[in-house]
């Protein structure tokens, strides 16, 4: 649990302090400000990770799940305006394309900033920093298609020894300098950032990197549950990260020559060496949890809507969760690769960082009202007077980072925006669609009320029909009774539905429309995967035998409508996704040799 849930905030001492510091470091750096960025930071990790995530919004769990998309499921079921439905569901959009942007920076500056500690041991390793990183990365990228499974045995013994560290280097720092401790005390963050006021406000973008990672504590709940969560920030995480930056802030105050890299130099020497090791170790398990989390977001994406078909293999015969999908992989190995050869440090690439984060925590911020409000009672002036102190400092931190845009607070900006659009358009071109469809289907009643008098030729077997309007006759059947004059002597509707709840309890739902003729509806909650001959040789009363059964599935072949409904760019963009999405046959599992592709021309 360690290396999953708190990997990422676990190794953002190696960077969030020197970052937030390096601001007022022109002049050197006095004891007020130490004390005042280090207040910040703890109270920091105690608003937002403490109160805002580990105390109000674990408890909003879909059936024991959460993140972000399951907080926008939670949300949108107590809705019933379409406007406000679309205004959470374009949260939950924003938040887990900004999460993908996250999965892009995080590899990269956490394995920046822990081989940078070679500079410390010794300056020879300065041009080698780059190119030691980039082969971590690409070691841990490649070798994801073997799953978590074999690595995760390691995650917790590596983060258990990584965080008894930290506390314990911090610990001996604080001892030599107890009277770094009165940083507890709020009032050394009010009187920094009074005294400073705008250049403290533009500070608050890298102390928010303090933080970074405290939404998988919110993301992980369902692998673990919350008990478990809470009980390990509070008495063993929060401690060993509080420790250590006070160790950090300690040591400047007595030595402010240290900012050059005050983690490692609170290590003695004979000691940083295997410290770069095993921070490189802990950057590496913490970037792992982010790609698995990648996966996990994507596969919702896809059950969701938000996104097209995507390939997903399974890593594990027994744990559902644990999956690969190779589209994101190379997509998220491709950006992190272009982040470390563009910025090259650690420091250059944190304006980039916080942007993504902050954004994230707005989002979750206005979801978790919205679910509260609706779903759990909660009065208004209760909800106002509990999430928008949160909000505000959510806000102050994400503003702080927009200020960072030139400097690279444009990547996630960027890439939040193009992940939107394409998710949006996505959506939108499978809803004209799917109105389409219903416009020139043949409704389902008519066409069994017509059936008994047609002299249509029934032949031996089983036809499977996919469909998503289960009230009109697939595009599918009609052509293949068009050109080939048959019907299977039983024939099965099968209709897909995603629901807004992680997994579903019961699996599928038939009803007879007519002798050998049958409707069934499978559904799947949004972290799992459909398996269609599976599910249907489990439906009870079906009587399906595998080897008997023949799948026909429509292969849509978009064109351009006389009065489009969309724009030709996105326009373009809908084809694009549509031509280079996952097949049903291998999505949905279906044996490729039973499968029956009849092409239509969709205008829309």
């Amino acid at each position: 649990m360690l290396g999953v849930v708190y990997g990422d905030i676990g190794t953002s001492p190696l960077y969030a302090f020197r970052t937030a510091l390096l601001h007022f470091s022109a002049d050197g750096v006095e004891r007020w400000e130490v004390l005042g960025v280090l207040s910040l930071i703890l109270w920091s990790l105690i608003l937002v990770v403490t109160v805002k995530y580990v105390l109000l919004v674990t408890r909003a769990d879909n059936r024991g799940e959460g993140g972000i998309l399951s907080l926008m499921a939670l949300a949108q079921r107590s809705l019933r305006d379409p406007r406000r439905r679309w205004f959470v569901t374009v949260l939950g959009m924003a938040g887990a394309c900004l999460f993908f942007g996250d999965g892009v920076i995080t590899p990269a500056i956490s394995v920046l900033s822990a081989v940078e500690g070679l500079k410390v041991i010794s300056p020879v390793f300065e041009g080698s920093v780059v190119p030691i990183s980039l082969g971590a990365i690409i070691a841990l990228f490649v070798v994801q298609y073997r799953g978590t499974g074999s690595v995760g045995a390691v995650f917790g013994p590596v983060m258990t020894l990584w965080f008894a560290l930290l506390g314990l280097l911090g610990l001996v720092e604080v001892i030599r300098e107890p009277g770094v401790l009165v940083a507890l005390s709020p009032t050394y963050a009010i009187t920094f950032c009074a005294h400073y006021q705008l250049a403290a406000f533009i500070a608050l973008g890298s102390v928010v990197l303090a933080v970074t990672g405290a939404e998988a504590l919110y993301a992980d709940m369902g692998h673990f549950g919350r008990r478990p969560i809470v009980r390990m920030w509070n008495w063993f995480v929060l401690p060993s990260l509080a420790l250590n930056y006070l160790g950090q802030g300690a040591m400047m105050v007595a030595d402010p020559s240290t900012l050059e890299n005050p983690f490692f130099l609170l290590a003695p020497p004979w000691l940083r060496l295997p410290l770069v090791i095993l921070a490189t170790a802990a950057t590496i398990i913490a970037s792992q949890a982010m790609i698995t989390g990648a996966f996990s977001i994507g596969r919702q994406c896809v059950q969701l809507g938000f996104l097209p078909r995507l390939i997903v293999h399974h890593t594990s015969e027994t744990a559902e969760g644990q999956i690969y999908m190779p589209q994101i992989n190379a997509a998220l190995l491709a950006g992190v690769v272009v982040l470390v050869l563009a910025f090259k440090t650690s420091d250059s690439l944190a304006a980039a960082y916080g942007l993504a984060v902050t954004g994230t925590f707005i989002c979750t911020t206005l979801l978790a009202m919205v679910a509260f409000r609706r779903l759990y009672g909660w009065s208004l002036p209760l909800v106002l007077g509990v999430f928008s102190p949160l909000f505000v400092m959510d806000l102050c931190f994400f503003v702080s980072n927009v200020l960072k845009v030139p400097e690279g607070g444009w990547i996630p900006l960027l890439l939040g925006t193009g992940l939107f659009l394409l998710m949006s358009t996505w959506q939108r071109g499978r809803e004209l669609l799917f109105a389409r469809f219903r416009q020139d289907s043949l409704p389902l009643k008519s066409f069994l009320a017509r059936l008994p008098q047609s002299r249509t030729i029934r032949v031996p077997g089983i036809a499977v029909f996919m469909t998503g309007q289960p009230d009109y006759v697939p595009g599918a059947l009609l052509h293949n009774l068009k050109h080939n004059k048959v019907l299977h002597e039983r024939v099965i509707f099968v209709t897909v539905t995603n629901e807004d709840v992680p997994q579903v309890r019961r699996r599928y739902e038939m009803s007879e429309l007519a002798p050998n003729i049958h409707r069934v509806r499978l559904r799947y909650g949004f972290q799992e995967s459909p398996n269609i001959p599976r599910d249907l040789e489990a439906v009870a009363g079906l009587d399906f035998d595998p080897m008997q059964v023949s799948y026909f599935l429509g292969r849509e072949t978009l064109v351009q409508a006389v009065v489009p409904k969309m724009s030709h760019w996105r326009q373009w963009l809908f084809g694009l996704l549509s031509r280079n999405a996952v097949s049903a046959t291998e999505f949905f599992r279906i044996p490729s040799d039973r499968v029956v592709e009849l092409g239509v021309r969709v205008a829309i």
